[in-house]
């Protein structure tokens, strides 16, 4: 069924929400609009070339999930991505939460996960003035292509019952409000503690990075103030990951 936007308007009053049936990605149209200043929040029922981190795809099942993004313009600088991608992630666990009663892990930086594996992604970039804050939400799929199986998962398939895609992105909206207000105010001490709590990749977990074609494993021990993730290897070196695919070594 596609989404009421009406519903997510009349919860919204303000807001200045675009809904589009089917476009190649969420983030072009929402670049394209904050860029004449059109629109505060993009959604699609479908995406025929969503993306995330490093240019992978997106799967955007037809009407299955929350593919939006929001376009932002809190005064913070280029800097401050990494930390707000790290809110933004806080976010999206917390709208889970309010709507699908379920508890999610963090995985640095932008990974939500249910019982091991991915529900959510959440994609930053700077656009002019505006942060572009693109999220991906596994809502009521049934099943994925056989080669995401074994990593992704939906709130259907954890919770066993469909989910209001609609309440989803209204909650959605006002945590990412919250969250991002929060490090506007507070800085990033707050917004990295929180992180800590909620993720069981920030410190003690043993994991593999991949990035620019080279490798590492170690533990993970801690963040910096920033947002950046460091890793210890087994030879005591304490590495600092800026980018790149974390995973965990069991």
């Amino acid at each position: 069924m596609p989404l009421d936007l009406e519903a997510v308007q009349a919860a919204l009053p303000g807001r200045r929400i675009r809904w589009f049936a089917r476009v190649g990605s969420t983030m072009d149209e929402a670049a394209r609009l904050a860029a004449t200043g059109e629109a505060d929040v993009v959604v699609a029922d479908e995406q025929t070339a969503g993306r995330g981190r490093f240019g992978r795809a997106w799967h955007s099942e037809p009407e299955a999930g929350l593919y939006t993004t929001l376009i932002l313009r809190p005064p913070l600088r280029s800097g401050d991505v990494p930390a707000l991608t790290l809110a933004l992630a806080l976010a999206t666990a917390e709208a889970i939460a309010r709507v699908a009663d379920l508890r999610c892990d963090l995985r640095w930086p932008n990974d939500v996960l249910l019982e091991g594996k991915k529900c959510a992604g959440i994609l930053v970039e700077l656009a002019g003035s505006a942060f572009l804050a693109g999220i991906g939400i596994n809502v009521n799929h049934a099943r994925f292509p056989e080669e995401l199986a074994h990593h992704a998962t939906s709130l259907r398939l954890v919770s066993g019952r469909c989910h209001s895609r609609e309440r989803l992105l209204i909650e959605l909206v006002r945590t990412a409000e919250s969250f991002t207000r929060m490090l506007v105010e507070g800085g990033s001490r707050p917004v990295l503690e929180m992180f800590r709590r909620a993720s069981s990749f920030a410190r003690g977990r043993r994991v593999r990075v991949e990035a620019h074609g080279a490798a590492l494993e170690g533990v993970t021990d801690d963040l910096d103030p920033t947002g950046f993730l460091w890793v210890r290897t087994d030879d005591g070196t304490r590495i600092l990951i800026r980018s790149g695919g974390v995973r965990p070594v069991e």
